[in-house]
């Protein structure tokens, strides 16, 4: 499986047992939504390995504690910590309305009313403030991802409908 093809599900923090059990931190606001999982995809320096759950369930409301198949003993389970778990893009649980996930909306086209501003060319999200990055024919535009910003996200016609604050696109002339 290529990573390209997968959505970051979280990394492998701490053991939970000397039988090998690891706990994970998930990215997600619902960890619950991946305790029936059968299998996740491991990052090893060989690239993404699929690894079989024997069990999964929550442990203290915000991690999961998961029990792989051929990994039974501690010293196993120390060559996974700090590893990065990935799941195929299909998994993802579908969003509607203006939610969205940032890699769903690289390509669309980006409207201020009416005025057509450029294309979502990537999503900046390692600062206090996520970003959109847009491409409006060379130059680069960054506008907050806040929801009071969307006006209206179409996945039909491939386009986020903004309202922008009246005078913030002067800031890039």
């Amino acid at each position: 499986m290529l990573k390209e093809a997968c959505f970051y599900l979280g990394t492998i923090v701490g053991k939970y047992s000397f039988k090998g059990e690891v706990l994970v931190k998930v990215d997600s606001d619902t960890p619950e939504l991946y305790t029936t999982l059968e299998s996740v995809f491991v990052e090893q320096s060989t690239g993404l390995v699929p690894f079989f759950i024997e069990k999964c369930q929550l442990h203290k409301s915000a991690l999961l504690r998961i029990a792989f198949e051929d990994v039974s003993s501690e010293a196993i389970a120390n060559t996974l910590l700090k590893k990065d778990l990935y799941l195929p893009l299909e998994l993802l649980p579908k969003l509607s309305g203006n939610r969205f996930y940032y890699h769903e909306v690289i390509g669309f086209s980006v409207y201020d009313g009416e005025a057509l501003l450029g294309s979502i060319s990537s999503v900046q999200d390692q600062g206090s403030q996520d970003l959109f990055e847009i491409d409006q024919a060379g130059k680069t535009i960054l506008v907050p991802v806040h929801d009071d910003f969307i006006k209206k996200l179409d996945r039909n016609s491939k386009s986020i409908h903004l309202n922008l604050p009246e005078g913030f696109l002067d800031l890039f002339e």
